[in-house]
This record gives C-alpha cells, structure tokens and sequence, in this order.
C-alpha cells in the first residue's frame, strides 16, 4: 500500500458506481416521504361531515389558502420519476461493465468450438482481424484488443495457463484503488471552470443558505413566535398583573406578527384608511384612544378591529378586510399558547422572588377563555348553544322548555329525541341531522384525580413542605354515550350548580341579617315607647312632646344586659358547684363496692383451690390434652400470621413493581415526544383544521395564584395521564386547591376538581440511629483488622504514617 498510485477513472466505470449510489441514498427515502398522497375521501366520511354553510364557506377558503398545490405536487412527482429513470440508466451501464470484465472466453470472442486446432485459430484471427482492425472502415478498437487477447490466450503458452488458471491471459489482476471521478475534472484545459463551481457552490451558495436559515431561526421561539412579541408580552404582563378580558386582546392585538415589516403575507391596502374606520365605529370599547405603544399603531388597532369583528360575527368584504381576517385568526391560538407561557413563567419568577409582582389567576384565565372565542368566534357572555351550526340568538328562546332553562351542549345533549326535535322545529330534517353530528363528535371527558407523595413510605401523608403529585387521568369520549341520559350530570354542570347554591345561601344570610337588624330596630322603639309611657303618666302635658335620643335608651339597655348576665352567671356557679359533689358521691360509692367486690371474690377462690387439690389426680390428664390443644392452636396461628405477611410482601412487592414499571412507560412516552393529532373541532368560522388541545393545571382559589404551570395537552385520543408537583404549604392545617381543566377549542366544557390536602408538622430530622452506635468491640475489631493488613514487608516508619 505505501507504493499504491491513486488515479482518476479515465474509462469512467467507478465514476458511474458513485453517481448510482448517491442517487439511490436520496431517492429510496425521498420517495417515501416526499411523494404527494392524495387521501381517499370515502362516502362515509363525506356524508358525517358537517353541510352548514359556515363549514362550506371554510372549505372554499381553504382550497384557496394553497393555489400552488396542484403545481407542487406535479413538479414533486416529475423530480422523483426523472430520478428513477436516471437510476435504471446507471445500473445498465454498470451492468454492461460487469459483463465486460466478468466473462472472457477466447473461444466464444473467435466463434469457435471448444478444443479447435490452431489452422482453424488462425483461420477465425485473420477472418475476424480484417473485419474489426481500426484501420478499416469495420473497425473497432475495443473489439480488437479483446479478439489479439482471444488468439495469445490460445495461442501461447504462458497466457493460455493464465487464462486457465485465473480466467485471465495477462494474469491474475491486481488491486487498484482510484478516485471516483472522470480525468477531465482536473485537466488544464477546465480547471477555470472547475474552481469556479466549487466556489460558487461552496464559498456563496451553502454560506448564504446557512445564513439565511439561522437568520430566520433566531427570530423565533419553539412555537414559531417572534422573540420580540414574547419580550412584549413579559413588559405588559408583569405591568399589569391583574390584566381583564379586553386588554389581553389589545395585547394580542399588538402582536408584531401583524405587521408587514416582520410578516411578509400581510397586505397593506390604500382601502384600509376608509375600511377600517368605518369598521371601528361599529364596535364599542375597543380602546383605539389609547396612547400606549404600540398599542396605538396602525397595524395594531387593524388587528384589533378584525378580532373584535370576528368575535362578533360581523360580515367583512371578502376581497380586502376578510383575507386580512383570516390571516390574523389563524395565528391566534399560537400566540394565546406563548402568552400562557409568559405568564407561567412569571409567576414562578416571582415565587422566586426574582420579579417583585405576583400575577393573579385571572390574568391566565382570561388568555385561556379567548382561545375558545377566538375558535368559536363568540364572546364569554354569549350563550355556548351558539356553536352549534344552524342555530342563532333569536332560536335560543326555544331552549326554554317546562320551566327549564337550557343553557350548555351537554344538557341539551341529555334529552330526550322528542324534546330535541321539539327545540329544534324550526331546522328541517338534514339540519336537524347534521346538529346531531356534530353534537355526537363532541367531547365528553371523565376527569380524575389522584394526590400522593412518590418515593415516601406513606405516600398519602402529606407533610410541610413535601413535593405533591397530583395525578390526572383523562378520559374521552364523544359526547353520543349522554344522549337520553337525563341522569347524568357534567361536572360544569355541578359547579354551576354550586355558585348558584352558594350565591342562595350568601342571599338568604344577607336576608337574616337585615331582618335581624330590623327586629332589634323594632324591640329598641317598642323599649323606647314603653319608657316614654311609663315617664308621661307622671310628667305634666307640656312635656308629652319631648323624645329623648337613641344614645340614652341604647345605655339604659346595655346596663339592664349587664345586670341580668351578672345574676345568671352566679346561678350558673351554683348549679356548677352541686353537679361536682353529686359526682363525686357518686365515684366514692362506685369505689366500696369495688372494694367489696374484691373481698368476696378473694374468699370464693380460696375455697375453689381446697377443692381442686382433691380432684387434680382426675384432672391431669384433661390438662395435658387442653395443653396440646392449646399449643397446637397457638402453632396455627403463628404460622398464618406468617403467610399473611408474606402475602403482604408480596403484594407490597407487586405494587412497587407496578410503579417502576409505569415509571419507565412514562419515560418512554416522553421520549417518544408528543404528537399534536387528537380529535378535529367544529369552527366554521375559524379559518384552518383546528385540533382538540387541553390545559391543566393547580390553582388555589382563595388567594387567586397558581400552583402549577400550565400543562397543554395535545394528544388526548382516548385516555391520557398527566402528573403535576408542587410543595405543600409550610405550615400544617386543611387545605382545599382546584384541579382545573380548559378546553381550547369549545365553550363551556371546561371542567373544575375539588383536593383537600391535610398538611401535617414535617418529622424532625434525626440525629441519633441505633445503626450510627459504634461500641468499643467494633473499634477494637476493626484495629485489629488494620494489624492484620499490614504486611510482613512493611517497616515500623510504614506502620506508624
């Protein structure tokens, strides 16, 4: 190898083996991947789809989302067919080497038999010679050097045992090792040409790619938001920690994804300086007169505008304003998801104490409700019935039936088909069947929840300052398996329920204590005009009109309390006084009579032993047989308890396993990753397929904070299991904190969880063990094992270091 030469292909045969394996390295997975599928749409599914003219204007609006659909996939298809047949040509040529160096045979190049004299060898030479000599107009080079090797290696000597023995008359062939390149690359004549590419390929093209990727990278976060809409989202949220419904949507508003100069699709219009005013003057409290940057900007108080617009269902001009419309909509649940992730972050920073203001819940609860507004195009105070398709503000008094109030999706659902139809009558039969999908397709979850300490002996003790883990267990369904069940009811439902039992109770308190105020109002005028007869008897008529204030018959009044709580406090001591000497008459009594108790029980013994003496010789053997009874009884229970508490092992041996084992599946699942498919929701009016996402986290109702970041959840399919941790609180007592769940794509399915955690003294930590007592036989037992190490090499300098 150290005298080896590297030469270019001059035949050009390995340079083809190169080109064959690159293209077989791209095409194999390109073509799995990159190929345009067309999804079969079946009958079925066509017809479970919903036919409401919402959904039919989304679908035309999608279709015109993407004209170069058609032409992408054609030019793909094009690429990837042109790539094959270049393939299939390079494995032909190839092949056709092979055979070319593979199968040499002298007698079939000659055209003659096996084992032919040499007249006939020669006779086929000549023949053949003047035929593919490269002199004559017949000729061919190739062909000719392979017919003079044909004749030697039949001819002579040495190349015919070559030829026998190696299948080559030159020999037996050595290895060359070359470069995969054709000899023109590097030849005089094209080395201009051939600097030139790689410089173009490798010192303009890849570095301007590069740049411009990581250019368009570092603007952006993971959830492809800019990093300066982010950085405005932390200014206005830690300036107002307690931020409402309205500004959250001025601050989405401001999103510097609206603006031309950070987001080439959108478009500005000279029609929007007449447009957007008249737009604005349709709407109520859209704060446009606010001086705020950037809160003022053009482009802002436009995005604003189409988002109230949209929440309102207003009808835009489907040329200028609603294009606009649809590309502001379809970046709002991103940006909603970022300002949850702002928010989130905050508050622990101020748990932190790193940021001095703690955001209130509400804050991150209103982000939360627009994302289902923004889906739904509808306002939190609007009726949630309203995203059902077909169905408009002047049908909601039909939901009022037998004195009850419909007010949510799952209430309707529970009815009956009747009473459906009945609300209903005014939709015709195809109508009422495509509200009924749409209902069915609907979520119905079963939420349940589990607290514990992991990696604690008791894991449901919860100690001051222990890590909690609050498990969430999803389960969904379609909302089909409610209907008729009338029985049933939603947990919303329950909270629901609860305010308005709430709201009675703080009413009927309120109604208690004015009605008690009144009557004390009542008992003092009544004392004040008994006072006043009692002293007009006795003052002369002059005096009958003089009133006395309320201050002096209030004084009278507490003096005659006083006097009276005085006197029953000295009866009470009394009565307390005779109750403690009955009771102690009563003990005394119950003491003799123990005593004598005793006494007798103590005589009657006596006797009994006189006269077992007398009977023992009787009863020895009976004592002896109870004895062994007895012992064996003993034996049965002893060894039962052992198998109960080898049982218990095993059990407790079992669950632990199980523990580690669904430990390791959830490692697992988070390496995977999280896929972001679970079920599609109904929203005509938004203007993209919208997935089923989920928020949950911990919240603590009393001081309005939040205990846990926000978990989204975006691969709820069938069941899902979700862990949130957070530390107790430090002082021990009864504490009660809600699990919520948020839907961010429906109206009032949102769904709330009740955990009430006792939280006891943490254990000292200790500082004796009966493990960490060392006594002086150990430490002697252990020099002693010292002595023995020591060698009987080493020396007494050794023993003493």
């Amino acid at each position: 190898m150290a005298g080896q030469k590297f030469q270019y292909d001059e035949s050009g045969g390995t340079f083809y083996y190169f080109i064959l394996s690159f293209l077989a390295l791209l095409l194999v997975p390109g073509t799995y991947y990159w190929w345009p599928r067309e999804v079969k749409k079946d009958a079925e599914s066509s017809v479970l789809l919903c036919q409401c003219t919402g959904c039919k204007k989304k679908k035309i609006i999608m279709q015109k989302s993407e004209p170069w659909k058609i032409f992408k996939h054609a030019f793909m298809k094009l690429l990837i067919v042109g790539g094959w047949l270049i393939l299939a040509f390079l494995t032909y040529k190839v092949s056709q080497f092979d055979y070319e160096y593979s199968n040499f045979d002298p007698y079939e190049i000659l055209g003659i038999p096996l084992g032919s004299s040499e007249a006939t060898i020669k006779k086929a030479y000549r023949r053949l010679s003047l035929i593919l000599h490269p002199d004559k107009e017949t000729g061919n080079e190739k062909a000719f050097m392979k017919l003079t090797k044909a004749y030697q290696a039949l001819t002579d000597d040495e190349s015919r045992k070559n030829w026998e023995k190696y299948g080559n008359p030159d020999g037996p062939g050595a290895m060359s090792f070359g470069i995969a390149l054709p000899s023109w690359i590097v030849e005089k004549e094209n080395s201009v040409l051939v600097l030139g590419l790689y410089a173009l390929v490798f010192m303009v093209a890849l570095p301007t790619a590069v740049g411009m990727w990581w250019y368009k990278s570092i603007r952006y976060s993971g959830d492809k938001v800019l990093l300066d809409t982010t950085r405005m989202y932390y200014f206005f949220f830690h300036k107002t920690p307690s931020m409402p419904l309205k500004r959250v949507i001025m601050i989405l508003g401001a999103s510097l994804e609206f603006e031309k100069k950070f987001n080439s699709e959108i478009i500005e219009r000279e029609t929007d300086e007449y447009e957007i005013p008249k737009l604005i003057a349709q709407l109520h409290n859209l704060g446009e007169k606010n001086r705020e940057r950037p809160l003022y900007y053009k482009y802002s108080l436009k995005a604003r505008a189409l988002i109230h617009a949209h929440l309102w269902r207003i009808p835009l001009n489907p040329e200028t304003l609603d294009i606009d419309r649809i590309i502001v909509i379809q970046k709002c649940p991103h940006l909603i998801q970022e300002m949850i992730n702002c928010i989130a972050q905050l508050i622990l920073l101020a748990y932190a104490q790193r940021v001095p203001r703690l955001l209130n819940i509400e804050t991150l609860e209103n982000c939360m409700k627009l994302c289902p507004m923004v889906v739904q195009a509808l306002w939190e105070c609007k009726s949630p019935l309203l995203q059902l398709p077909y169905v408009q503000e002047e049908h909601l008094k039909h939901f009022v039936i037998r004195r009850r109030y419909i007010r949510n999706v799952q209430q309707f659902a529970q009815l009956k088909l009747e009473d459906k139809k009945t609300i209903l009558k005014f939709l015709k039969d195809d109508q009422f069947d495509d509200v009924m999908r749409v209902i069915s397709k609907m979520p119905h979850i079963d939420f349940q929840v589990r607290c514990e300490v992991i990696d604690d002996e008791a894991s449901t003790v919860f100690t001051a300052g222990a890590i909690v883990t609050v498990t969430v267990l999803l389960k969904r369904r379609n909302l089909s398996e409610v209907f008729g069940d009338e029985t049933y009811k939603d947990k919303n439902i329950i909270e629901n329920d609860k305010e308005q039992s709430e709201n009675k109770e703080q009413k009927e308190k309120e109604k208690n204590e004015v009605e008690k105020e009144k009557e004390k109002d009542k008992e003092k005028v009544e004392e004040n005009g008994q006072s006043q007869q009692n002293k007009s008897n006795s003052r002369p008529v002059w005096q009958k009109k003089q009133h006395k204030t309320k201050k002096s018959s209030g004084k009278k009044q507490t003096h005659k309390k006083q006097q009276i709580s005085n006197a029953e406090k000295k009866k009470l001591n009394w009565e307390r006084k005779q109750r403690e000497k009955e009771e102690r008459e009563k003990e005394n009594a119950k003491q003799e009579k123990e005593e004598k108790n005793k006494e007798e029980n103590n005589k009657k013994n006596s006797d009994d032993n006189e006269n077992s003496n007398s009977d023992s010789d009787s009863s020895s053997s009976d004592d002896e047989e109870s004895g062994k009874s007895d012992n064996e009884n003993e034996d049965l229970k002893k060894t039962n308890s052992k198998r109960i508490q080898e049982n218990s092992n095993v059990d407790d041996d079992d669950d632990d396993w199980e523990k580690f084992q669904t430990g390791i599946n959830k490692r697992d699942r988070v390496l995977e990753g999280r896929s972001k498919e679970s079920h599609t929701v109904h929203c005509p009016y938004f203007p993209e397929d919208k997935q089923e996402y989920w928020w949950v986290y911990v919240s603590d109702r009393k001081s309005r904070t939040l205990l846990t970041a926000p978990y989204h959840v975006t691969e709820l399919v069938d069941y899902d299991e979700i862990q949130l941790k957070f530390t107790a609180p430090r002082w021990p007592g009864i504490y009660t904190f809600a699990v919520c769940l948020r839907s961010d794509s429906y109206l009032g399915f949102d769904q709330m969880h009740d955990i009430k955690l006792d939280v006891k003294e943490a254990p000292k930590v200790p500082t004796e063990h009966p493990q960490w007592d060392i006594t002086d036989d150990e430490d002697e037992s252990k020099a002693e094992d010292n002595d023995e190490d020591i060698s009987e090499f080493t020396t007494d300098e050794d023993v003493e270091e």
